[in-house]
């Protein structure tokens, strides 16, 4: 047996193609053309790397985007001050703050600086809450957990009734949202963690294994019930052959090679999720340009 590969940058190539033609129309029917500003606070390599690549998808898309880079030592009221200019600006309608932040700055002072409907993260309170309560349709989604939901439903259509869930990682980042997403298609989900008891187990009954952990290669095959989904949020960058200071790869959480024969389905690191997260990204800001028109 050999697991259907989940191609996430065949996927999100669709997402993006939607985004450019709906986002030519709005600009054709109204004059608005969507605005992305990301902000990004220090030299993280990573960050930038990612800030760059959102940037490069939102001049793809049509959008205009604009990047704010502040030096490490920036403080709170500064990165404030921005926000708030960013805020009041109507030509913007997204605004990402590129996580993780300097230690000296209060994250999560600074998530709520920014109006939700600007919150094309997904991360103010008031856009989780609406996850929380069922309200998908008025707030904004995490564009993580929404990229690999569409990845899910790519396979198992709109309707999980009748399929359990799980999901290891409980972050708010990830892992909360993820399950609201899937209990709101009606899957049965488990969010397991650190603490759980006998997860290899726990996994084996998954009909959906969604990974979020961090530690490389953590789950193997035989975690995995035959003919499952699975679904690789992680990312983790490791020695190409064993130990030392050598070339380095990519790999997520799951044992791709050993799990690829035992699973139904299975998302690539990288290849997978990741894609998606740009793509959903752009649908984000998209809808939160659309909404000044149509509320």
């Amino acid at each position: 047996m050999s697991a259907c590969i989940i191609n996430g940058k065949e996927v999100a190539e669709t997402v993006i193609a939607a985004v450019l033609e709906a986002t030519t129309l709005l600009k054709r029917r109204t004059g608005i053309r969507p605005g992305l500003a990301v902000v990004v606070v220090g030299d993280d390599a990573a960050s930038h790397a990612y800030v760059k690549a959102k940037g490069t998808m939102a001049k793809r898309c049509g959008f205009h985007s604009s990047q704010f880079t502040l030096h490490e030592q920036t403080t709170q009221d500064d990165l404030e001050v921005l926000v708030n200019e960013l805020a009041a600006d109507p030509a913007v309608h997204g605004i990402l703050v590129q996580l993780p932040l300097p230690k000296h700055l209060h994250t999560e002072g600074i998530v709520r600086r920014i109006p939700p409907e600007k919150d094309v993260d997904g991360l103010h309170v008031v856009n989780a809450g609406k996850i929380a309560t069922g309200d998908l349709s008025t707030g904004l989604i995490p564009c993580t957990p929404a990229g690999a939901m569409l990845l899910v439903r790519r396979r198992h259509g709109d309707d999980l009734s009748g399929l359990n869930a799980v999901i290891i990682g409980r972050s708010n980042l990830f892992g909360k949202p993820m399950g609201l997403l899937l209990l709101a298609a009606n899957a049965t989900v488990t969010i397991a963690h650190s603490r759980t008891k006998d997860l290899k187990a726990l996994c084996r009954n998954s009909d959906i294994l969604v990974v979020a952990v961090g530690r490389p290669e953590m789950v193997k095959a035989d975690w995995i019930r035959p003919g499952a989904t699975v679904i690789d949020v992680g990312i983790n960058r490791v020695p190409a052959m064993g130990e030392g200071n050598g070339p380095t790869c990519l790999v997520g959480d799951v044992d791709y090679s050993a799990a690829s024969k035992v699973a139904g389905a299975i998302t690539p690191v990288p290849g997978g999720v990741g894609p998606m997260t740009i793509a959903m990204l752009m649908n984000n800001t998209l809808i939160a340009a659309r909404r000044t028109v149509c509320g």
